[in-house]
């Protein structure tokens, strides 16, 4: 067998694991735009910002990266379904006064 033939096999696996690498390097700038968007809407830190996409995410029952895509596409004309457009705000108001997160209740402890 020469070196070539043993390569072989795993050619389709390697192929595979490029795809896959691609996607998640696609996926990773769309969140990373996503976070901007709502850094900007809410005058928000980039942590602030991540935790609101990922309030959203799970509020709405939707993929982290789809969820992204949709508030990318929002900012340029698309439609932000209601469902997500409400859990958005409701996050953004969270993080802007934590307080709110609690019914407005003062913190104790």
């Amino acid at each position: 067998m020469t070196r070539q033939d043993d390569r072989c096999p795993k050619t389709p696996g390697l192929q595979d694991e490029v795809r896959q690498l691609q996607q998640a390097i696609v996926s990773h700038s769309v969140v990373d735009q996503a976070i901007g968007v709502v850094i900007a809407l809410g005058g928000l830190t980039p942590e602030q910002g991540w935790s609101v996409l990922r309030e959203v995410s799970q509020h709405t029952n939707t993929k982290l990266r789809e969820i992204a895509e949709r508030i990318v596409a929002w900012t340029a004309g698309g439609e932000l379904p209601d469902s997500a457009r409400q859990a958005l705000d409701a996050a953004l108001l969270r993080a802007r006064d934590p307080a709110e997160g609690d019914g407005g209740a003062e913190r104790t402890g």
